[in-house]
């Protein structure tokens, strides 16, 4: 089944215009995820929603958007009403200016989504709005509304399509200063700084998100199939961070380890796809679900008739 688009619109750059489709560029659909149970019953928890004075339960109609004036106060504010907030960009990703990547600071990067070509129109100028975007080397800056919400988007050429990614306003990324202003200036010496970048040397590769593994998933799906199983589960002991009292001796250390970690490495054989949750996650021996026991059952022989 063919993905479905989260927004569908048109794509313009000056006059150049063409129907695009927005698709999320990430899943963690296949990530463990657990619902909440009554450690009584073993019912699933249902939630309701209910009026905070009354206490009655209110039906999905009845519930309009407000916004908090005072503790009492709300102004409510209808489906209809934010639909008629007429901003070129519900429909439009305008592409506002081009900018160099590395003058967007990472802070503002929110998620990316795959841009695409919506039908059998418009790959021509979409293909001229991409390789411009390619040839120039540059993030094209627009904007786009989603979920009620107008994001800043930037645009980068990936492969045939275009890769967007919202970025944040502002107002909305902290400053640093009230994190950083308490740390206290250290003065790090050239020895210190030579065994640093020893270390760095030793651990430098290539980024590939490939041989990376989420380690934390892997457990929670272990922890799973022994439940299931019926297997004893132990508690693991916890990692214990330790103070470093002489740091020169920690380097000189750590460049030891570093040494001895690559000489027992062994060579790293390629991965295969990654499996999916629901793959990982194996039925128990002996125990198969009712729909494929029923499905494996031989159908019965009619009975023959005596003459």
């Amino acid at each position: 089944m063919a993905p479905r688009a989260n927004w569908k619109g048109f794509l313009r750059l000056s006059l150049v215009t063409c129907p695009v489709a927005l698709y999320p560029a990430t899943s963690e659909s296949e990530k463990v995820s657990f619902n909440q149970l009554n450690r009584k019953t073993g019912h699933r928890i249902k939630y309701a929603k209910v009026d905070a004075d009354t206490g009655e339960e209110v039906a999905n109609e009845d519930i309009v958007k407000g916004y908090k004036v005072d503790d009492d106060t709300f102004v409510e504010v209808t489906r209809e009403e934010l639909e008629n907030v007429a901003l070129e960009s519900t429909r439009t990703i305008e592409i506002d200016e081009f900018v160099d990547r590395s003058e967007i600071d990472p802070r503002y990067l929110i998620r990316p989504y795959y841009l695409c070509p919506d039908g059998k129109v418009g790959h021509d100028a979409f293909a001229v709005i991409r390789e411009t975007i390619r040839e120039m080397n540059k993030i094209a800056i627009g904007r786009v509304v989603l979920t009620n919400r107008e994001h800043i988007v930037a645009l980068e050429a990936m492969d045939k399509g275009l890769i967007g990614t919202l970025l944040r306003y502002p107002y909305e990324v902290r400053s640093a200063d009230e994190y950083f202003d308490e740390i206290q200036d250290v003065k790090v010496t050239k020895d210190m700084l030579d065994l640093a970048r020893h270390i760095v040397n030793q651990k430098s590769g290539h980024f590939e998100p490939e041989k990376f593994e989420d380690q934390y998933e892997t457990a929670l799906i272990d922890l799973i199939n022994r439940k299931r199983a019926g297997k004893p589960i132990t508690a693991k002991a916890r990692p214990r961070g330790e103070n470093v009292v002489d740091l020169m001796d920690a380097l000189r250390k750590s460049i030891g380890g570093e040494k001895a970690a690559q000489a027992a490495k062994p060579a790293r054989k390629p991965r295969k796809a990654a499996s999916g949750q629901k793959e990982m996650l194996m039925p128990i021996a002996g125990k198969k679900p009712a729909k494929e026991a029923a499905a494996k059952k031989p159908a019965a022989r009619p009975q023959r008739k005596s003459a």
